[in-house]
């Protein structure tokens, strides 16, 4: 028997007006800034990460390189091969920074609905916006077009009635897309999608639900609740909110922001030890360059991680002074990963927070226990 329809709008919002949600990913971004600072570099295949000779990991590829098979999270020894020719480049936080309090204030000069998700992408509520445009796609080739003038770098952009939807189509045409997904196209355009083009769904997970005949997110509609419960655990219910297109989260400004984090979900689970800690430590120093534009510190430093079976655990520290010292961070989160199954396990998911945000670091009054190199708790 099919899986009921469920309504579209809750009862009595049909008159609701539609939002218009943009995602703006900046493409290539490290990459992309890299190859704007320096000329030479432009047309070059660039990978920005740590060296192949120290078991380094790619953190960033530009569009050349992805056309050799090069991509974030793989060995940079494994580019190197995959790309003789490849331009390796350290990481500059504090750079990427800069270029992306540019972005974000160009972005709020359209709306005060703005979510980061990262340091180069954000959701963005244009329903209502400062240039009284009535149409989203209008909006985001505005801001395209701006971004590009003020730093000389491209965007994508997915326009769609929400963010689930946004975040698909900002990356259906990169580089410098722009996939608009009117709410009349939205059916059509979900018949379209294989169930892995969710994001957060990995391959170990694809694999599990097309063995149970769900190869497309429009067949999870009609899949049994138990299986889709033992595919993807507690994420269930809302995978089939989402093979309706149905997602009525709200685009969080966080004005007053509690914590500073950054995480990404991974296309192929991790399970060797040496990417997951550059990972770890690449996800470290893009919070802490966070920290260093926001003008923050903070006391307390959190690994979020999970596993391949959805399991989602947390691991934390907490010390005085607060830090926003990259090194700090990086150290910390590390620490804490030796707290973990990874390595033994893989990783589909690893994500790095700061809490206890503060203006200043409040250095303690000197004690005797301050010369001392304790132990992570």
């Amino acid at each position: 028997m099919s899986a009921p329809h469920p309504d579209p709008l809750p009862p009595g919002e049909g008159a609701r007006k539609v939002r218009k949600i943009l995602h703006v990913d900046m493409d290539a971004f490290y990459a992309s800034v890299e190859q704007r600072d320096d000329p030479s570099l432009k047309g070059r295949p660039v990978a920005v990460g740590g060296r192949p000779e120290s078991r380094g990991v790619v953190a960033a590829a530009s569009y050349e390189a992805r056309s050799f098979g090069v991509r974030s999270a793989i060995p940079m020894a494994r580019a190197v091969r995959l790309c003789p020719e490849l331009v390796i480049l350290r990481p500059d936080f504090k750079k990427y920074a800069a270029v992306s309090a540019q972005v974000f204030a160009l972005f709020r000069g359209v709306t005060p609905l703005v979510e980061p998700l990262s340091l180069d992408e954000a959701y963005l509520d244009v329903t209502e916006n400062a240039w009284d445009e009535p149409l989203g796609v209008a909006v985001a080739r505005r801001l395209k077009a701006l971004i590009r003038e003020e730093t000389a770098l491209t965007a994508s952009a997915g326009v769609a009635p929400n963010k689930f939807l946004a975040k698909i189509a900002s990356g259906w045409k990169k580089p410098d897309g722009l996939t608009v997904i009117a709410p009349e196209r939205v059916e059509r355009f979900l018949q379209t999608l294989p169930v892995d083009a969710l994001w957060g769904v990995g391959p170990v997970t694809a694999g599990k639900l097309r063995a149970a005949g769900i190869a497309r997110l429009v067949d999870v509609r009609e899949a049994p609740a138990a299986v889709l419960q033992k595919a993807v655990g507690s994420w269930a219910e809302s995978l089939r909110r989402l093979s309706f297109g149905i997602d009525e989260r709200a685009v969080n400004p966080n004005q007053e922001r509690k914590s500073i984090g950054c995480e990404e979900t991974y296309a192929q689970d991790l399970s060797a030890m040496d990417p997951i800690r550059a990972e770890v430590e690449r996800l470290a120093r893009r919070t802490a360059a966070i920290l260093e534009r926001k003008e923050l510190f903070a006391k307390t430093v959190v690994l979020k991680l999970r596993y391949a079976d959805f399991r989602t655990i947390t691991r934390s520290h907490t010390s005085a002074p607060a830090t926003r010292s990259a090194d700090d961070v990086a150290s910390r989160a590390l620490a804490l990963l030796a707290k973990t199954e990874a390595g033994l396990k893989p990783v589909r998911l690893l994500g790095v927070s700061v809490h206890g945000l503060g203006a200043s670091a409040e250095p303690p009054v000197p004690t005797p226990l301050d010369q001392l190199d304790l132990p992570v708790e």
